[in-house]
C-alpha cells in the first residue's frame, strides 16, 4: 500500500486530456504568431527554399495569394523580407519607393487593409557586400553612414503604408534615428518593433539562403551579439527604450529562453517578440524527414516554450503550419 502520508499525488492532474487541458495556463493562439514572407523582384513565380522545406522566394504576383491564405488562417501579421532586382555597395534598391518590399506593401494593404504589415530594415539583402549597412575603408560597418540609410529606408516604407518598422541590423542608435525620422515627416503613429537582442548565431544559415544576403566577407560579429556575454542585453534593450522603441524582440529564441524570461522581467510594460529562427526550424524539419523526431509535437513544445518563457508574440517559420493544427484542432 501506498504511504499514508503521500496525501497530494501530482500525476492525478494529468491522467488525461480533458485535465490537462483545463489547467494548461500557457495559450498560444495563431494570432500572437507573424509569418516572414520572402519577396523577390526577379522572380515571375514561386521559387522553393532548399534549406527551408515549405517555404518559398514568391514573386509579386503571388504575394497576394500567400498573405490571404495566412490571414483565413488567424494569422494576421507578417514580416517582410525582400530581394531586389539589383544591389550595390550603399543597398540603393531599398530605398526606391518601387522597392520591392514597398511594392508589396501596397499589393497587400490594397487587398487586405487589416492585414498587419511589418518591414524588416537592413541592408544585407540589398548590399553586394552583404553587411547590414554602409562600410568604412577598413571594410568594418559604419554605422554612423549607415544611420541616414535606414532613415530613408524606414520613410519610404511608411510612404508605402507599413503598419510596423523593424529594424534589424543592430546599428547603434538605429531606433532614435528612425523615431526621429518618422516623427519630423508626419509618421509618429508608426510604432518600432527593434531587434534589440540580436545574437550572432550560427542558426540565421536558412535564412541567409532564402533572403540572399550572406556577408561576402567576415561575419557580422562586430555589430550582432556574443552569444557568450549574459548581460549587454540589458544594456542593448535599454537604449533602445531609451531612443523610442515601442516593442523589443530576442533573436534567436530557443538557444535563448533565458534572454527572453529577463527580458520580460526587466521591461513587463513593452510587448515582447522572440524570433524563432531559420535554423531551429529547419533542424526540425529535417529532424523529422529522418524519423529523429515527431514534427508536430516538436514544433507544439518549442513554441509553446518561447511563449512561456514570456514572448508575448513570436516570428516563426511554423506560423502557417500551427494555425492549420490549430485550426483542425478547434474544428
Amino acid at each position: 500500500m501506498p504511504s499514508p502520508l503521500l496525501t497530494h499525488r501530482p500525476s492525478r492532474l494529468r491522467r488525461n486530456d480533458a485535465t490537462r487541458a483545463l489547467l494548461r495556463n500557457v495559450r498560444l493562439h495563431p494570432e500572437q504568431l507573424i509569418a516572414p514572407l520572402f519577396i523577390h523582384a526577379s522572380l515571375s513565380e514561386p521559387k522553393a527554399i532548399t534549406s527551408m522545406p515549405g517555404h518559398q522566394q514568391l514573386p509579386l504576383t503571388a504575394v497576394v495569394e500567400e498573405a490571404q491564405s495566412l490571414y483565413a488562417l488567424g494569422i494576421r501579421a507578417v514580416i517582410l523580407f525582400g530581394i531586389p532586382s539589383y544591389k550595390d555597395a550603399h543597398g540603393n534598391a531599398a530605398l526606391e519607393d518601387d522597392g520591392i518590399v514597398q511594392e508589396t506593401i501596397r499589393l497587400i494593404k490594397a487587398e487586405l487593409p487589416d492585414m498587419l504589415l511589418i518591414s524588416d530594415l537592413c541592408f544585407c539583402e540589398y548590399t553586394d557586400h552583404g553587411h547590414c549597412g554602409e562600410l568604412c575603408d577598413d571594410q568594418q560597418l559604419d554605422h554612423d553612414k549607415t544611420l541616414p540609410q535606414l532613415q530613408a529606408q524606414a520613410l519610404s516604407h511608411a510612404r508605402a503604408g507599413v503598419d510596423w518598422i523593424a529594424p534589424s541590423g543592430m546599428i547603434d542608435g538605429m531606433v532614435g534615428a528612425i523615431r526621429s525620422a518618422l516623427d519630423i515627416e508626419g509618421y509618429s503613429h508608426i510604432p518600432i518593433l527593434s531587434y534589440a537582442v540580436k545574437y550572432s548565431s550560427a542558426f540565421y544559415g536558412p535564412f541567409r539562403d532564402a533572403a540572399e544576403g550572406s556577408p561576402q566577407f567576415g561575419d557580422r560579429r562586430s555589430y550582432q551579439m556574443d552569444p557568450a556575454n549574459s548581460e549587454e542585453w540589458l544594456r542593448e534593450a535599454a537604449l533602445d527604450v531609451e531612443q523610442g522603441a515601442d516593442m523589443l524582440m530576442v533573436k534567436p529564441a530557443l538557444s535563448y529562453l533565458d534572454i527572453i524570461q529577463k527580458m520580460k522581467e526587466a521591461f513587463p510594460e513593452y510587448p515582447l517578440c522572440a524570433y524563432q529562427v531559420s535554423g531551429e526550424f529547419s533542424l526540425i524539419k529535417f529532424g523529422a524527414q529522418q524519423g529523429l523526431v515527431n514534427e508536430q509535437e516538436a514544433m507544439l513544445e518549442t513554441l509553446t516554450s518561447i511563449h512561456r518563457a514570456g514572448a508575448d508574440m513570436i516570428i516563426s517559420y511554423f506560423a502557417k503550419d500551427y494555425a492549420e493544427y490549430w485550426k483542425k484542432a478547434c474544428v
